[in-house]
Parts: C-alpha cells; sequence; structure tokens
C-alpha cells in the first residue's frame, strides 16, 4: 500500500536530504549539546508544514503529521548526537569541529526520518491516524529517549507503537536486518580508582604501586566472562580506559580505569559486577590497597515486539525485496530506544551501509557511508508507519 508513491516522493526529497545530511555531519553537536541540530530540524519540519514542538527533555524536537481521519497513533525516532573523534574520513563534508564527528551514522538517521515525515506529510489526508516524529538528543550519554519519554513524547495521543533504525556496518549496503526479540544488550559503565601509596620509580618498595594491581585487576576481570560464567549466555566486559602516573619517575598514588558492560538477563547484570567486587578486593587487599568501584546501570536490553516485527519486514520487503531483507544478529551494543521498547510495542532494525563486501566500522575516525542510504531509511520508515496505521 503507497509503495509507489513513497518510492516517488522519497526522490523526490532526496536532494534536500541530501543537503541537510552534510550540513548536519559538518557541523556535528555532541550529546546534550544539539542545539543548531534540533534547530535545523525544527525548521525543516515548519517549513513543510509540519506541526513542530521543540525542547522536549533537553533538546528534543518532535513532529505530528495529522492522518485525514482516526486512527491509532506511531512513533518514529531518529537521534541527533554526535562523538567525540576527530574526523579521518575524506569527504567534502567532512566535520569543521576539532574532536567531533558523526561517527555513528546519527545524522543519516535525523535526515533520513526527516524525509519520511516530508514524504508522510505528502500522504497524510489519506492516512488514518496519526504519526509523531521523535528527534531525540544524548543517546549517545545520559539517554534522551528516558527524557523524552518523561516529558510527554508517549502521550496526548498515547502512542500505540513504535519503530526505528539504526545504520548498520556489518551489512551490505541496500539490506535491511530484522529481529524478534533481545537485539541489543544493555550497556552499562563502570568507573574504579585504585589507591596505593606514591613514591620514587627508583624505590618501589617504599611505596604500594597501583599500576601493576590494575594489570593484574584486568587479566583477572577477563575470567570474569571466560571461566566464571555459562559459555552459552552472552557478555561483554571491557576495560576500556586507564590513566594513571604523571612522569617517568614517580610510582603514582592512584589509577582510575573506566569500562563497560553488557548483559541481556537481570541475573547475568547483577552477576559480572559482583564478581568483579571480588577480584578488586581480593588483589588490593593483598597489596595494602584501597579501591573504589561505582556501576552507573544505563538503559535495559532493547528486545523488539513480535508483531510489529512482522510489520517491519513486510515493510522492508515492498521497499528492498525480500531477498533484501535479512534477519540480524544480536549485538552486544546498546540503544536507548530499549526505553520506548518498554512502554509500548516496538520495533528496531538495521540498514545496511557496507560496500564491496568492507564492514564499516562504527565509532571510527574513517567511519563513512554513501548518501544513498537516506532512500532506504526514510522509506522503510515510511512503509512501516503506514502498514502500522493500516493494518492495526
Amino acid at each position: 500500500m503507497f509503495t509507489d508513491e513513497i518510492m516517488l516522493y522519497t526522490e523526490k526529497y532526496y536532494p534536500k536530504g541530501v543537503e541537510l545530511r552534510h550540513h548536519i555531519h559538518q557541523y556535528p553537536e555532541l550529546s546534550e549539546h544539539e542545539v543548531e541540530t534540533a534547530a535545523l530540524v525544527a525548521d525543516t519540519l515548519r517549513k513543510e508544514g509540519i506541526e513542530t514542538r521543540t525542547s522536549i527533555g533537553g533538546n528534543g524536537v518532535l513532529g505530528i503529521v495529522r492522518g485525514g481521519r482516526p486512527g491509532k497513533t506511531v512513533l518514529l525516532r531518529a537521534d541527533m548526537d554526535a562523538l567525540a573523534l576527530d574526523e579521518a574520513a575524506d569527504v567534502p563534508y567532512r566535520s569543521v569541529r576539532p574532536g567531533i564527528m558523526h561517527a555513528c551514522g546519527h545524522d543519516g538517521h535525523t535526515v533520513g526520518l526527516l524525509m519520511a515525515g516530508m514524504v508522510l506529510n505528502e500522504l497524510k489526508d489519506r492516512l488514518p491516524g496519526t504519526v509523531k516524529l521523535m528527534f531525540q538528543p544524548a543517546e549517545e550519554t545520559v539517554g534522551g529517549a528516558d527524557l523524552m519519554i518523561e516529558a510527554g513524547i508517549l502521550k496526548n495521543p498515547p502512542v500505540d507503537a513504535a519503530f526505528g533504525c539504526h545504520l548498520w556496518g556489518d551489512a551490505k549496503e541496500g539490506t535491511v536486518l530484522v529481529k524478534a526479540g533481545p537485539v541489543m544488550a544493555a550497556p552499562d559503565e563502570f568507573r574504579i580508582r585504585i589507591k596505593g601509596t606514591g613514591g620514587h620509580g627508583g624505590m618501589p618498595h617504599l611505596a604500594v604501586d597501583p599500576l601493576p594491581l590494575a594489570a593484574q585487576i584486568i587479566l583477572q576481570f577477563q575470567t570474569i566472562v571466560s571461566r566464571r560464567k555459562n559459555p552459552l549466555e552472552p557478555a561483554v566486559l571491557s576495560v576500556c580506559t586507564v590513566r594513571g602516573g604523571d612522569t617517568y619517575n614517580v610510582i603514582p598514588e592512584t589509577v582510575d580505569m573506566m569500562g563497560t558492560i553488557r548483559t541481556f538477563t537481570g541475573e547475568m547484570r547483577d552477576f559480572i559486577p559482583g564478581e568483579m567486587e571480588k577480584v578488586l578486593r581480593g588483589i588490593t587487599s593483598a597489596a595494602g590497597a584501597l579501591y573504589t568501584f561505582d556501576v552507573t546501570k544505563r538503559f535495559l536490553p532493547l528486545v523488539n515486539d513480535e508483531a510489529a516485527t512482522a510489520i517491519v519486514r513486510k515493510a522492508a520487503e515492498k521497499i528492498v525485496g525480500p531477498d533484501s531483507v535479512h534477519e540480524a544478529v544480536v549485538s552486544m551494543g546498546g540503544e536507548d530506544f530499549a526505553c520506548i521498547a518498554k512502554n509500548v510495542p516496538s520495533s528496531f532494525f538495521f540498514v545496511g551501509i557496507a560496500r564491496e563486501g568492507k564492514p564499516v566500522i562504527q565509532h571510527s575516525p574513517h567511519f563513512r557511508w554513501d548518501d544513498g542510504v537516506l532512500r532506504v531509511v526514510a522509506a522503510c520508515l515510511c512503509q512501516t508507519a503506514i502498514d502500522f496505521l493500516h493494518e492495526s
């Protein structure tokens, strides 16, 4: 239903989409600072005559496309924030802001949803119900989805189902990946400080050196996943930063570590920090050192609703063809779309961006993808929303 028109209007708005994508990519903004991006999104929606609300849960923007007759309400979501990286990709629209770039595809999510909104606005008089266009801040940090939910994004009118997508570097460009059930992990964060006794690098026996303790702790942490849990239950424990010391001949007083724990169940989510505490207690007490250990539980694992996922699968097949729709593989990445999914039936799908058999690495300074992917994102979001409104 409406597939030919969706493709026609997607093509109509594609040049505008490319222009917007290049601008957003060139002027990226970090989480909780998406002021210019939000303003551009709101201005674009208003110019298309789409009802627009701003400053929702921070820098969040909501567009509302009201159909020509009563019906249910569907929400489509995109995230707007960039990452703290210096861009190394050789593209003409390279980031002009040192230390900030769109290295995860959020510029594509934002513009793909803007294009979807434009297409749906063209078709609104023939649609039942309402489409909410959710442009979200702070996905990479504090979880902007929860902030927008607290501000009432799922109410007035109440949302009956929600859909979102992510560009995916492991999948071939032009393909769509879908999966019911668990698809992404809970991305919890931990911080550790090892406190020893500083001293002279040439007289280590007079100090309690926290650096070798940190090394022992990191190695022992690896046995938690590989030797202390059921190998059939997925989990990841990664120490991602280690900071200690300022010069070559001084043993530091402290070493700080940060990292992430990725799990799919509440039991494993509690088990791993408990085992980490045992390792910390044992190694530091044996050496006469101290430690602090803090875990921040972020959002839940992302679990796709079966019925909502069936709608996405059929919609994607209409847009890219059945041979280009595949089953997604469970990812240990985290996604705060999970905050939406825990409140309403939802499905989150993936759009491939890999070319010539070469995976594209997310969160890399070399991350890049072709503008043409915007067509797939926009059209799939449109078809999914329309099919939900007509089938429900």
